[in-house]
């Protein structure tokens, strides 16, 4: 995934609300601070966010209500145009893409999935998921079977002709998502798509996406308010905090060395147990032993049992079977309760 081209590239992305957004942006060199912001009587609403999304990469986006995440999105999409900055789809600028390009973007190349479901009452299922389909003018026989192909992709078979109200809010959200992937996205943008659901339905249907991305190697924007979510979901996530992207990071470089104060608060109550691996732990400079040995990839709640009952450091080997240091007893307790490594 590391060495995955970028299939989006976002730089110095601004979205500010209030008077000439765009001139207030160049009267302060293109960096107001949120003083001067708040003095203009403006909203950064976005601040200056660089970031590369990865081929095939789920890339999650999550902050605080008010953080920017989903108007990020909305920008990065065009639904709402950014006050300033680059965004690359595939080497094309978006930036400079006409209405009509970007429709066809939209119509072709961007699915999209909101926490409102937004599915037409009075169409069936099967009706809904090929709506995007009919917009786009493909014959009825054509739409007809990719719909009903991505029905069953999401466990919906037998069911293509209820309509919404017959369906629970899990199996809803399972027609926003066949009816988004129906276009054939490159690019997979969902915000919030599972926040409304009860608990149980919402671990199934995060149980369900990562079937459906297995599968389809889409490369997805989430957006989410929830970090453990986040932890089982993405591939990397990034912090917002006032507009501003704080740090995008893997969860476990996230919890073991936050960037600031803010995401150490945020990732205080994190599973650190089932984020952070014994590689991150591992003490290089302990002479390693033949034996007991476990890798680097284990996570330190799979790895707590046998290091806690050994009196003598466990060995650590790396993915091709080095042997690289060793844990010690101490370690691991300051790992799981602390969050240092001891």
């Amino acid at each position: 995934m590391t060495d995955s081209p970028a299939k989006i590239t976002c730089r110095n992305i601004w979205k500010i609300f209030g008077p000439d957004p765009s001139g207030f942006l160049a009267r302060h060199g293109g960096a107001p601070t949120l003083e001067q912001l708040r003095a203009g009587n403006c909203i950064g609403a976005v601040r200056d966010v660089s970031f590369d999304a990865r081929a095939g990469e789920i890339l999650i986006f999550m902050g605080l209500s008010g953080s920017g995440k989903s108007t990020l999105i909305r920008a990065i999409t065009r639904l709402n145009d950014p006050t300033s900055g680059q965004i690359i789809l595939d080497g094309q600028d978006l930036m400079k893409a006409t209405p009509e390009e970007l429709i066809e973007l939209r119509r072709h190349k961007l699915g999209m999935v909101f926490q409102h479901f937004g599915l037409l009452p009075h169409r069936d299922v099967l009706a809904n998921v090929a709506f995007p389909l009919e917009v786009r003018g493909e014959k009825r026989e054509d739409r007809i079977a990719r719909a009903m192909e991505m029905i069953k992709l999401v466990g919906l078979e037998g069911r293509e002709n209820y309509f919404p109200r017959e369906l629970s809010g899990g199996q809803q959200q399972r027609v926003g998502i066949a009816r988004s992937l129906a276009v054939e996205p490159d690019v997979w943008f969902l915000d919030e798509p599972f926040s409304a659901l009860d608990p149980l339905i919402r671990r199934e249907m995060q149980d369900e996406f990562l079937r459906l991305q297995r599968l389809l190697k889409k490369t997805i924007v989430f957006i989410t308010h929830d970090f453990e979510e986040a932890v089982r979901l993405g591939d990397r996530i990034g912090i917002m905090k006032d507009g501003e992207l704080v740090q995008l990071a893997t969860a476990e470089e996230m919890v073991t060395a936050p960037a600031n104060d803010y995401v150490r608060a945020f990732t205080r109550n994190a599973p650190r147990e089932r984020i952070v691996t014994i590689g991150a732990i591992v003490d290089t400079a302990i002479p390693a032993p033949a034996s007991p040995v476990i890798s680097s990839a284990t996570k330190i709640g799979d790895a707590a049992a046998q290091v806690l009952a050994s009196d003598t450091p466990v060995g650590v080997v790396d993915a091709a079977g080095r042997m690289i240091g060793a844990v010690t007893r101490q370690r691991m307790i300051a790992a799981l309760f602390t969050g240092n490594r001891a």
